[in-house]
């Protein structure tokens, strides 16, 4: 008898620690989101700080402008230049994904056509053509004579078809039975 182990945790206690799992969960997202967004204000108040343009002349906030254009096209080309090994790095990192499927063996093989090649032109190929060496795998092979297999054997002159309907169901089953113990005897 096999016995079910059964759980040591009633239904009722496993829902009640899922949804307090899942309480849990969704206050430490919330706490992730603000800590993200006051370091988000933390980062803005140090890098630009909030313009006082109260009491400017035209000339200087012409100047404040030209200011605040160049250090938008610095950090624009900072952009630019961190998108673009953000690019390369992803594209290396496709590459690198390519090479190690390739290299696991779990690319697409393509369909091979069947190639006829001599046992000599295997020998050549993987040995170099230096070696000469001729292969004849019929020599090896044991020579059998007609006249041997046809003495073990004893040819049936009668046709098939007369004997279909005597050895057809399990009389017929029946007879090759105790044809062939008899022929063991």
């Amino acid at each position: 008898m096999s016995m079910q182990r059964k759980s040591k945790i009633s239904a009722s206690r496993k829902l009640m620690l899922k949804s307090l799992m899942v309480a849990k969960a969704k206050e430490e997202l919330e706490q992730e989101i603000l800590v993200k967004e006051e370091e988000k204000q933390k980062y803005l108040a140090e890098k630009a700080p909030p313009l006082n343009t109260g009491g400017f002349s035209l000339a200087q906030l012409q100047d404040l402008c030209r200011e605040l254009h160049a250090k938008i096209d610095v950090v624009d080309e900072e952009r630019y230049d961190i998108e673009a090994k953000v690019m390369l790095n992803s594209r290396e990192i496709k590459d690198l994904n390519i090479k190690v499927l390739d290299l696991r063996g779990k690319f697409k093989r393509p369909n091979l056509r069947r190639v006829r090649v001599s046992a000599d032109a295997i020998l050549r190929s993987l040995l170099g053509s230096k070696h000469k060496v001729s292969m004849d795998l019929r020599a090896n092979l044991k020579s059998v004579k007609k006249e041997d297999t046809e003495k073990k054997r004893p040819v049936e002159d009668s046709d098939w078809r007369k004997n279909v309907e005597a050895m057809s169901g399990m009389e017929g089953r029946k007879k090759m039975f105790d044809a062939a113990k008899g022929s063991a005897q």
